[in-house]
Parts: structure tokens; C-alpha cells; sequence
């Protein structure tokens, strides 16, 4: 656990004290807007308010916290927008709230933490929103079994607090107990974690960055995962003996940063059998309820090994990667819908020993120009193969005698450009056209008729080659030159056979008459 115990910051020094600067000042129609920057440790973010914000501010705390009603500069009516004013104004503003934040160092009073986003931005004024949030809405949330949506900055903020080792209810108030985000979490079983691209809101957080840690949820069935940064995701494997969908996208660089997150710790890992071993450390179980797996969009290059701990899968998605070759699949007996669209896949040679029992195929948005490979696919139901290079109607062929194909894809390759391209295409499978919806549109009974006369022209031109083929082999078996005749030995010799470039002599009546 050293490595995760470095990539979650526990051995940091004790964090800085936050800070609250009115850094300046805009005129909204007919009053001013102060800016205010927050500090907290390396993030900090923007707070625009006007002073009657302010103003509302210190009433409560008087009332709720009592704290000195002379601490906020006084109102002005006269000039209140006046350069100078706003500027001394700015400053007596600044010098209020980090009076505030020093008199409440470790939990600010929620009117404060509200006044100043710490609830969106800061880890403990996260934590309690989150946990005030279920503890009005967990229940019900819970029982109808909806998809929980959360932000990874909620998780890292909610990691980071478990880990300081601090009550979990430091405010006193018991709706924001941590305990209440335990016994949620612990619970669920749909989840969502969607961070960003680029900072967060007004902050300088970057949430597809932060390291956060998934071992609290302890029932999940489904967990989707977006824009956050898979190699900082830990604890994700809790969840193994219950997840059975696992949607992983604009997140990570390979597989096993998803398959197999214990392996980052260390420097590498080997297959063994159905799971994979590290040379020193125990098997690494599988994922063995997981049956539906969502990879696309991330930068994957390569199906590896870490397959193996997915063998029960049945719908594999890796499209929108940089995958180059269709490999290790075979472990994936269960597998029947596979997407490899949009990748760089440039031959299938071989596909057939990986993807023996796949009913849906989809390969569109790749480099293909050759179909080989695939036909030997025989249990295919639907396959995609629109967006690639496919020039060749011969090509075809490779799937015109699959028996199960119905769905095929063609649309967007150069030979889609061929005039009567579909009856074409259809005439490939022969007695099956009927059956086949080509582009996702049925084949009417027209085409079928056009398909019928292609069948006879081609019937009529293999019938016509044949014959070409035979006579042309009479022809030449007529030009080989005669044998030489041996006479066997011991018989009599014959007269020597005249010549047929000789004339033969006629004999006339007279000649025979005087001869008697």
C-alpha cells in the first residue's frame, strides 16, 4: 500500500490556513460586485458578491455566532460607488473575512462556508454539504435504485477526510456527519463519477486529476467513470464480487490501468491461468460478475493480458482507441458483442481464432481494405464495416456465405460509390439476399429481382468460361504431337506406310484387264 498511500498524500505537512483577498472590484448596473480569491492550501477560486451580501452575512453570524456586530464596515448611501470608497471598502472587506476565517480556523459555521463556495470547492465544507445532502435524501435516493452522480473532487474530498483521521462530525451539527456518506456509499449500487476537462468551475482544480478512492462503496452493480485519470483511481476492486457493468471513458491509456489497478503498485505482472500473478505477491482474483465492459474513448493501444480477468464479459466496447491488432480475445468465451469502431485496425487475418463465438461485430472507422479473416465468423449476426477502405466488391465474398449474417454495414467505402452497389453487394450472398438488410435498409423485392438477373448473367458467364476452359484443352490435347510406333519385336514387317505428302497412283480397268 506504499504507493497509495504516497499518491494520496498522507505523509503531506499540516495544510496551510486559508485565506479569503478581495482582489478587486466591478460596477453591475447600479452597485459593485467585489471579487474575492480563496485560498485553500494549492487551490484557490473567485467569489463575486456585493455588500449587501456582505451585510446579510454578519446579521447571522451576529445572531448565530455572536460575534461583534463592529466587525463589518458600515453602510454608505452617499458615494457608496465612488473610486475611493470602493477601495477602502475592498480592503476593510479583505481584513472582515480573514478575521472570520482565523476565528473559525477548522470548521467555518455553514452561512460562512456557503458565502464562500467552500462547500463546492474546500474538502471539509464539501464533505458536509454531501453528507447533509444524504442525510435529507439518501433513503429515498437508495430505494429507487437510481444512478447516484457524483464529482471526483466530492471523492477525493471525502478520501482526504477519512484519512486525517478527524471526527466525523467536527461541526457539531449531526446532519453533516461523514457517517451518513459511509452508510450511503456502502449501500449503493449505481454510480457515476464525471469530472472535467480543465479546471473546475472558478477554481484552479483539476478534477481529472485527483486521486480519490472507491473502497467505500461496497455494493455496486454498475459504476460509470469519466474524465478522471484511471491510474489514481484505487479501491475500484471491492467491487469486484458485485459489478456487473463497469463503463470506463476519457480516463485511461490501457486496460490494465482498469483490469488490474493493483498492479501500479508494482513493476510488473504475469498471467497465470484465469487471473494473473505477480511473480512475489498472491493471484489477483477476476472480476467474475462483470459481463459488460465500456472502454471507449480512452487511448488504448492494445487488447492485453489483463483480459483474462474478465472472463465472463459478454458486451466488450473499445471503440474510439488507437487499437492496432484484435489480440488476446480468445480467453473471452462468453463474448458476443464486441465494438472495435474507430480504431486503426488494418487486417484480420486470423479473426476467427479470437472471436469464435462474437454474434455482433462492429468495425466501421477503421483501415480495412481487406475483409479476410472473417469468413470463418460463422455465428455473426450484425457486422459494421461502414467508414473503411474497401474497394474490391470481390471482397464481399469473404461474408456471403456466412449463415447467420442479417445485419451488414457498408455505407462510406469507395466501393459503396459503384453504380448498383446494392443489388451488388446483395448478389455476394446469393439464395440469402432476401434475408440480408444491407445499410440499415431492408432489401426490397426490385432489388431482389435485379439480384436474380445479376445471378443469371454471372451463371451464364462461369457456364461460358468453363466451356472457353474446355475447348481450349481439346485444343490443345489436338495440337500434342502423335507417339512413334515401336513394332513389337518377333512380328512380321509391314509395308512401309506411304507418305501423305506423296500422291497415291490410280490404277485404271485397262491396267487390270491385261494383267489377266
Amino acid at each position: 500500500m506504499a504507493a497509495a498511500v504516497r499518491s494520496f498524500g498522507l505523509e503531506r505537512e499540516a495544510e496551510p490556513a486559508k485565506e479569503a483577498r478581495v482582489v478587486g472590484s466591478e460596477l453591475v448596473d447600479t452597485y459593485t460586485v467585489y471579487i474575492i480569491q480563496v485560498t485553500d492550501g494549492n487551490h484557490e477560486w473567485t467569489v463575486k458578491h456585493r455588500y449587501s451580501d456582505f451585510h446579510d452575512l454578519h446579521e447571522k453570524l451576529v445572531a448565530e455566532r455572536k460575534i461583534d456586530k463592529n466587525l463589518l464596515p458600515p453602510k454608505k448611501i452617499i458615494g457608496k460607488n465612488s473610486r475611493s470608497l470602493v477601495e477602502k471598502r475592498e480592503k476593510d472587506l479583505e481584513v472582515y473575512l480573514q478575521t472570520l476565517l482565523t476565528t473559525f480556523p477548522e470548521t467555518a459555521p455553514r452561512v460562512l462556508a456557503h458565502f464562500l463556495h467552500l462547500h463546492f470547492y474546500e474538502i471539509n465544507g464539501i464533505t458536509a454539504a454531501l453528507a447533509e445532502e444524504l442525510f435529507e435524501k439518501g433513503e429515498q435516493l437508495l430505494g429507487a435504485g437510481e444512478v447516484f452522480a457524483i464529482r471526483p473532487l466530492q471523492l477525493y474530498a471525502v478520501t482526504e477526510q477519512l484519512q486525517q483521521g478527524k471526527p466525523t462530525c467536527a461541526s457539531g451539527d449531526a446532519k453533516t456527519d461523514l457517517g451518513h456518506i459511509l452508510d450511503f456509499t456502502c449501500r449503493l449500487k449505481y454510480l457515476k463519477v464525471s469530472g472535467t476537462e480543465g479546471p473546475f468551475g472558478t477554481s484552479n482544480i483539476q478534477e481529472q486529476l485527483l486521486p480519490f478512492d472507491l473502497s467505500i462503496f461496497k455494493s455496486l452493480h454498475q459504476v460509470e467513470i469519466s474524465h478522471c485519470d484511471a491510474k489514481h483511481i484505487r479501491g475500484l476492486v471491492t467491487s469486484k464480487p458485485t459489478l456487473a457493468t463497469m463503463s470506463v471513458r476519457f480516463s485511461a491509456t490501457s486496460m490494465q490501468e482498469v483490469l488490474v489497478p493493483e498492479a501500479s503498485e508494482f513493476d510488473d505482472w504475469e498471467p497465470e491461468g484465469t487471473a494473473l500473478q505477480h511473480p512475489v505477491t498472491a493471484i489477483i482474483p477476476t472480476w467474475q460478475a462483470l459481463t459488460t465492459l465500456d472502454l471507449s474513448h480512452n487511448s488504448i493501444s492494445e487488447v492485453d493480458e489483463s483480459v483474462k480477468l474478465i472472463p465472463k464479459i459478454e458486451f466488450l466496447d473499445l471503440s474510439h482507441n488507437g487499437v492496432l491488432v484484435v489480440d488476446n480475445l480468445q480467453h473471452l468465451y462468453n463474448l458476443v458483442h464486441l465494438d472495435l469502431s474507430y480504431n486503426r485496425l488494418s487486417s484480420l487475418e486470423g479473426v476467427h481464432t479470437k472471436l469464435g463465438n462474437v454474434k455482433t461485430l462492429n468495425l466501421a472507422g477503421n483501415l480495412l481494405e481487406s475483409l479476410s479473416g472473417l469468413q470463418k465468423l460463422y455465428s455473426l449476426v450484425n457486422l459494421d464495416l461502414s467508414n473503411n477502405r474497401i474497394e474490391q466488391m470481390e471482397e464481399v465474398k469473404s461474408i456471403g456465405s456466412l449463415p447467420c449474417l442479417e445485419h451488414v454495414a457498408l455505407l462510406n467505402n469507395p466501393l459503396s460509390i459503384i453504380p448498383d452497389y446494392r443489388t451488388k453487394v446483395l448478389a455476394q450472398f446469393g439464395e440469402r439476399a432476401s434475408e440480408i438488410c444491407l445499410d440499415d435498409t431492408a432489401t426490397t423485392e426490385k432489388e431482389l429481382d435485379t439480384v436474380e438477373v445479376l445471378k443469371a448473367i454471372q451463371k451464364a458467364k462461369d457456364v461460358k468460361s468453363k466451356l472457353n476452359s474446355t475447348e481450349k484443352k481439346v485444343g490443345e490435347d489436338s495440337r500434342l504431337p502423335a507417339a512413334p510406333y515401336v513394332r513389337p519385336s518377333g512380328s512380321p514387317p509391314t509395308a512401309a506406310t506411304t507418305s501423305a505428302s506423296l500422291p497415291q497412283p490410280i490404277l485404271s480397268n485397262q491396267g487390270i484387264l491385261g494383267d489377266e
